[in-house]
């Protein structure tokens, strides 16, 4: 028998791909404890994309807000607290966070993944399994509940009216759809605009219709901008018109997704949308899109070896190999290679 009930805290604040991860542990409480209260402590981009979600009551925290949001947090929350803090973030903010809400049992990362002065926050740790997922990891704090996530469902909740916008953004006259979401929140692992134009142009020859999507940030205007120049085609300019509840719907339009590691290649594959993830700076196989690598590029263990001076096998699971040039080492052949096991798999 699961040993709680409700009501529940998760403390999840960003970014918006482990936001994404954090869903299926929302489906597994639901269908395991359906009695359950459920509470989130999320931050605003993060809930901008789940807000409605059913079930679940949202609190939002701006991290800018510092002690004094904190305070106020804790006035909002329940007067008499939790049965269960699934504290899920280890960032020093975060487990600063997790002390205004008040929980009997506090249940977080084990130690491997701890930092940030993690398990002085904490009374109870998930189990240690090195070599997972991001999404698995964090699927694991269900077990001390007596539980067990064994199904993995997303469901983001997209309105009727998100929808309704995305099939507006283009008529669908049967050629299968190329999006490019260039950006991540993390600069060094962005792809150059060249090499983005060069494979956009390799789909739109092979009778490919091209989307670009993204945010409202310098950054993502200008790579797109870039990104357009270089081509020697047409594409359809989206970035910056969508919401965060309208990008889901945007990326279920298309076929295959291009991406660096970055919360759209999160998204994208909870909606069912293939993803050509390119990966220098982080492991595919920790953190790229969960249900599918097939057509990711991995450069990881080149990047490991290059700017770290051993092999991927002989680093901590997780360790970032952020460096300036590391994403260099994603050629546009291996693109263009990943592209075409694509094609062969669903449209030869």
């Amino acid at each position: 028998m699961p040993a709680t009930s409700s009501p529940l805290c998760l403390l999840r604040l960003s970014a918006l791909g482990d936001v994404t991860h954090v869903l299926p542990l929302v489906r597994t409480l639901q269908r395991g404890l359906p009695g359950a209260e459920l509470h989130w402590v999320i931050d605003k981009a993060g809930h901008k994309l789940l807000d409605g979600l059913p079930g679940v009551g949202f609190h939002v925290y701006d991290k800018n807000s510092g002690l004094a949001g904190m305070r106020a947090l804790r006035r909002e929350l329940p007067a008499g607290g939790f049965d269960a803090l699934l504290q899920m973030q280890v960032a020093f903010r975060a487990n600063v966070l997790s002390a205004f809400i008040p929980a009997r049992r506090r249940i977080g990362y084990d130690k491997s993944r701890s930092k940030d002065l993690h398990g002085l926050f904490i009374n109870e740790r998930i189990p240690d399994r090195p070599g997972i997922h991001v999404l698995d990891a964090i699927g694991s704090f269900c077990e001390p509940l007596g539980l067990k996530q064994t199904d993995v469902a997303w469901d983001l909740g997209t309105p009727p009216e998100a929808h309704a916008w995305a099939r507006a953004q283009w008529e669908d006259d049967g050629r299968p759809v190329l999006m490019i979401s260039p950006c991540s929140s993390h600069a060094r692992r962005n792809w150059r605009a060249d090499r983005y134009a060069a494979v956009a142009d390799h789909a739109a020859a092979r009778g490919w219709k091209v989307v670009l999507c993204g945010g409202r940030s310098e950054l993502e205007r200008s790579t797109t901008d870039a990104i357009l120049a270089a081509m020697r085609g047409p594409a359809l300019d989206l970035v910056g018109k969508d919401t965060l509840k309208q990008l889901p719907a945007l990326l279920a339009r298309a076929d295959l997704l291009l991406t660096p590691d970055s919360g759209p290649m999160h998204i994208a594959n909870a909606v069912g949308t293939k993803v050509l993830g390119l990966h220098a700076a982080s492991n595919p196989e920790r953190s790229g899109p969960y249900s599918d690598r097939r057509y990711c590029v991995d450069r990881y263990d080149d990047a490991a070896r290059r700017f770290l001076h051993k092999p991927a096998s002989a680093l901590k699971w997780g360790t970032k190999v952020e460096f300036d040039g590391v994403m260099d080492l994603v050629t546009v052949d291996d693109a263009i290679a990943a592209f075409e096991r694509y094609v062969a798999d669903h449209l030869a």
